[in-house]
């Protein structure tokens, strides 16, 4: 068959890729704008809630202030039992907690607190779109930035690339643990050009920027040894090394708070052998109200709002770390996809806890400072509360999770009390592996209002489940009605579930030696097995 082109090929393409994207905005309708505001009122009009209970306030002057009186605090003392079935029959062996006691809890979670995973998530091509050999204080590291693209092809409106790096140790002798961190990443160090590289690419710009103006031309040839880039610090004639060492830290005194100079929590990993991983979870789903018909859950829902039991930010955000764990397990040899970890503080705390909680791929869990929606009980009165979530960041959560925070509704009103679950049992489902929770110090900035009794609360709880699966707990009584916090500074890492308030602020970097040391004990990694400098 004989083709005869009136157009050239270039061309055609062009008219080709307009009608196609044309038809694809007449195809498909396009997502639905709301504001913040907006979207919460559809999800109340969803669930007929007529008016939420007003949240309290984090200013402690203010009328409605938190209440931080301990003897208020448990105005619903009795907690779900972990290890009793909705029948009323006790949990006694492992098999009774896998097969029936753990996926009533699921459900419950799923349904009523964080929402449920799609079934139909598209797939995802991950891609390396840099390696580059770099130092972290001073130690060779292969260091990659990787984006995960998900087919959006069933609803081309919506474009979700997930942003990931990853650095390991250069010279590691074998598979490395590596701790993924919820949080915007970069690059380490990227490495610079050479002094050669350097002449060559200033050369070049010097003749763009002369070509482009003939003000920067005269200015240029009045200035002839100016260049454009200059040599990063650290270079030499002979190129670029590491960086200098650093200055020794400031040692540690025990019970005295701010004395710690603990360097990056990066620094520690890849100082004791093993690798990191960050994750932006901005890059999978919006922190936000608004965002929420756009992301994973709005390409999902093909930009339309969500329903009461979908999914909200948390579960979207681990569903986004579990699939880069897939990713490095098939194609990251260097890393040690059995022994992965997950890590956050504060919004990404309860992130990290959710995660671990939902994907039992995940080895071990650092939860730094996750306060509601992480390892506080919900049914503390103490600090935020469940109606800081339901009339403020309510998409991290399910839709029907604003349940509990109603005044007025077509099902009457409802509170934490009335929750089919609680935070103990979010931290019993990561049982039996490596689970920390982290707080630090409310007088250095993590403030009272995380409720760090009320996660120590939540600890001991989800303790009889590690005993049940055949691993220790904190060591200390079940009983959350009574158990108090230990004094600042005590680890208590004897078992798989560990607990350490240290003495700094709203951060798990001063955490983060104790959770390497109690990790590499349970792992049995040793540095001189898997690196040097």
């Amino acid at each position: 068959m004989n083709f005869n082109y009136k157009y050239p090929v270039g061309v055609l393409v062009i008219v080709f890729l307009f009608f196609h994207l044309a038809d694809a905005q007449n195809t498909y309708s396009p997502p639905v704008t709301f504001t913040a505001e907006q979207d919460h009122q559809n999800m109340m009009d969803q669930l007929g809630i007529k008016a939420l209970r007003p949240g309290p306030s984090g200013n402690e002057k203010a009328p409605n202030h938190a209440n931080y009186d301990e003897a208020l605090a448990n105005p619903y003392p009795n907690l779900p039992d972990v290890l009793t079935l909705k029948n009323g029959k006790k949990v006694t062996t492992p098999e009774m907690w896998w097969n029936l006691r753990r996926p009533e809890i699921v459900e419950d979670m799923d349904r009523e607190v964080y929402g449920r995973v799609p079934k139909n998530i598209p797939g995802i091509k991950w891609t390396v779109t840099v390696t580059d050999k770099e130092f972290v204080n001073r130690i060779p590291v292969i260091a990659k930035h990787i984006t995960g693209h998900v087919d959006n092809s069933a609803y081309p409106l919506i474009n979700v690339d997930i942003d990931m790096v990853l650095v390991v140790p250069a010279n590691a002798k074998g598979p490395v643990p590596v701790l993924m961190m919820f949080g915007p990443g970069r690059l380490p160090a990227p490495a610079q050009p050479d002094p050669a590289s350097l002449d060559a690419i200033n050369t070049a710009l010097r003749k763009l920027l002369a070509d482009s103006d003939p003000t920067v031309k005269a200015a240029l040839e009045k200035y002839p040894a100016y260049q454009p880039i200059a040599a990063a610090p650290g270079s030499t004639p002979f190129g670029f090394g590491p960086p200098p060492a650093p200055k020794a830290p400031t040692p540690d005194v025990p019970g005295v708070p701010g004395v710690n100079n603990d360097g990056p929590s990066t620094e520690q990993l890849i100082a004791d052998g093993w690798g990191y991983a960050t994750i932006n979870p901005a890059s999978v789903q919006a922190d936000n109200g608004a965002g929420i018909t756009r992301g994973i859950i709005g390409l999902v829902n093909k930009g339309q709002p969500r329903k009461p039991d979908d999914w909200g930010a948390l579960r979207a955000w681990a569903w986004g770390a579990n699939e880069a764990l897939k990713y490095i397990a098939i194609s990251e040899p260097a890393v040690d996809s059995k022994q992965v970890g997950i890590e956050g503080v504060s919004r990404y705390g309860k992130a990290a806890l959710v995660t671990a909680a939902y994907n039992p791929d995940f080895a071990m869990v650092l939860v730094g400072s996750s306060g509601e929606g992480g390892a506080k009980l919900n049914r503390r009165n103490f600090g935020e509360a469940v109606e800081s979530l339901t009339g403020g960041e309510y998409y991290w959560m399910a839709g029907n999770f604003m349940k509990y925070g109603a005044s007025e509704a077509k099902f009457g009103a409802k509170t934490a009390a009335d929750l089919p679950v609680d935070s103990h049992e979010l931290i019993a489902m990561c049982a039996p592996r490596l689970t920390f929770i982290s707080y630090g110090l409310p007088e250095k900035g993590d403030a009272k209002w995380l409720d760090h009794q009320g996660s120590y609360m939540g600890a001991i709880a989800a303790g009889p489940v590690f005993k049940l699966l055949g691993v220790k707990d904190l060591g200390v009584s079940n009983d959350y009605k009574v158990e108090k916090m230990p004094p600042v500074n005590t680890p208590m890492l004897d078992g798989q579930l560990a607990w350490r308030q240290h003495d700094q602020g709203h951060q798990d970097q001063a955490n983060m030696k104790w959770f390497i040391k109690w990790a590499d004990k349970n792992i049995g990694h040793t540095i001189t097995e898997n690196t040097s400098r």
